[in-house]
């Protein structure tokens, strides 16, 4: 794995800090961030999945399995407890009742690098990590060296998170909850200079009571910029236009296509021409009607035009070279699990892919057929997050997955959490699917899905796998199977 650009300059005497929760993707990027600063790190967690298990070991952080009281006898300085983390857990247990100085992951992070910096932060219910993603890379591409702390591997870096003694930091800005001691959400702490917020649409329902709590933390959120920031506001998102004009920062809007244009001058920053392919998409760029430049880049999707649109706002925001922003446009290699192609066997294609909220489900359906037209489109789903197991999402999952030629419902991911009431009910959904004319299967577990599908593949089919978790490993079993 290459080695991430490690700053030299730490404002900060070396301390130890040891995480509670390592292997989760935020908490492994803080390892390697503090690494890289020169602190001395530990952790410890049950279940450390790929790819931060290898970002880890690459990065010679020890991490104990399981937790344990004994697992702080290292005698750190400074615990950061993960926000999977709750009361209970008997390493925490044991950190309350020896009085040791805990934290959050987010009050470090702001702590320890975002001070001082022009903040590039990234928030929004979909698209957060391609996001930032890109847009670290397109600022790389023109000449701004930047630090980043990305929700999962970008592909141009080999890593998710960089330190450099750069004054930009782009950040992936999670509105999920800071720890179980702190229930805001960890973008409040990200000291927001730019800010992207793509879109707004009500998800997290175990940490959100309802919509207007969800939308009270993105209206805070925009509340942090400040006036000689700017905030870059997705136009296409009716929440995202009604949250904004309260911004005392600058306003730099996005929408898709050449039409999107409405009331106020709004959206500033426009796509026409959008041409999608295999080999990915192409558009021209208008930026208050006039064009700003010819666009090529290897993803595909609307989402991802927007996507696009965003990072070029945010970089024209901070004076960033055009032709470099361009290039990174062009050469960006896309972020595990983010419509990752795994592999290709006897002309089947298995895609993985993040996606977990029914809009992402939907544009990720239709992003795939864009990029692979004429081919049979077979949607693998395992309803993982609390979003996806929850029943008042029930209707607008089944709207989903309209775009699949075959649907296939994996198992609810901790169905002991749920009553018959509260619960999404998979034998429902399929009912309705086949009642559509759709063929679909509720097929609960991950061997059971490759034995079925292997033998029906003919040739030509583009299995999309969409799970927030690792389920079981489905992509290299169905690769395994179709190559036997």
């Amino acid at each position: 794995m290459p080695q991430p650009t490690v700053s030299q300059t730490s404002a900060r005497t070396p301390r130890h800090y040891h995480l509670i929760g390592i292997g989760g993707t935020a908490m492994a990027s803080l390892a390697g961030l503090l690494r890289s600063a020169g602190h001395r790190v530990t952790g410890s967690d049950e279940n450390v999945y790929e790819p931060m298990a290898t970002q880890l070991r690459g990065l010679g952080i020890d991490y104990a399995e399981g937790y344990s009281p004994a697992n702080l006898d290292v005698n750190p300085e400074i615990v950061v407890v993960g926000n999977a983390i709750s009361r209970g857990n008997p390493e925490l247990e044991a950190v309350l009742e020896r009085r040791l100085h805990y934290t959050a992951a987010a009050v470090v992070i702001k702590d320890e690098f975002l001070r001082g910096k022009h903040v590039l932060a990234v928030a929004g219910t979909h698209g957060k990590t391609t996001t930032t993603s890109l847009l670290a890379w397109i600022l790389e591409s023109a000449g701004l060296n930047p630090s980043f702390l990305i929700g999962g591997i970008a592909e141009n870096f080999g890593t998710s998170f960089r330190l450099t003694d750069s004054e930009f930091f782009a950040i992936e800005s999670d509105e999920y909850d800071t720890a179980y001691f702190d229930k805001g959400p960890k973008m409040w702490h990200y000291l927001p200079v730019t800010a992207i917020v793509n879109n707004i649409e009500f998800d997290h329902a175990d940490i959100y009571r309802d919509d207007i709590a969800y939308n009270f933390a993105f209206s805070r959120f925009i509340n942090l910029v400040p006036r000689n920031g700017a905030l870059v506001a997705g136009w296409d998102s009716p929440l995202v236009r009604e949250l904004a004009p309260a911004s005392h920062a600058p306003i730099e809007s996005f929408g898709y296509g050449d039409d999107s244009a409405g009331a106020n001058g709004h959206p500033r920053w426009t796509a026409r021409d959008v041409s999608f392919g295999e080999e990915g998409t192409r558009f021209t760029v208008l930026h208050d009607g006039e064009e700003w430049g010819e666009v090529r880049t290897p993803l595909t999707g609307a989402f991802n035009v927007r996507n696009c649109l965003a990072v070029i706002a945010a970089a024209e925001s901070v004076g960033a070279d055009r032709e470099g922003v361009l290039e990174g446009l062009r050469t960006f290699a896309s972020v595990k699990r983010r419509m990752e192609v795994r592999g290709e066997v006897r002309g089947v294609t298995v895609i993985d892919d993040f996606a977990h909220h029914p809009t992402a489900v939907r544009e990720t359906i239709d992003a795939v057929r864009q990029r692979y037209p004429g081919r049979p489109i077979v949607a693998v789903f395992e309803p993982r997050s609390y979003t996806a197991q929850r029943r008042e999402f029930q209707e607008a999952y089944r709207l989903s997955f309209a775009g699949a030629d075959r649907v296939v419902l994996a198992g609810l991911f901790h169905p002991e959490r749920y009553t018959a009431e509260t619960a999404m009910n998979p034998h429902e959904l399929v009912d309705a699917w086949r009642a559509e004319g759709k063929t679909a299967d509720f097929i609960p577990e991950p061997d059971d899905i490759v034995a079925r599908l292997t033998p029906e593949f003919k040739g030509g089919e583009v299995v999309l796998v969409m799970s927030n978790g690792g389920f079981g490993g489905i992509h290299g079993k169905l690769l395994e199977a179709l190559g036997s």
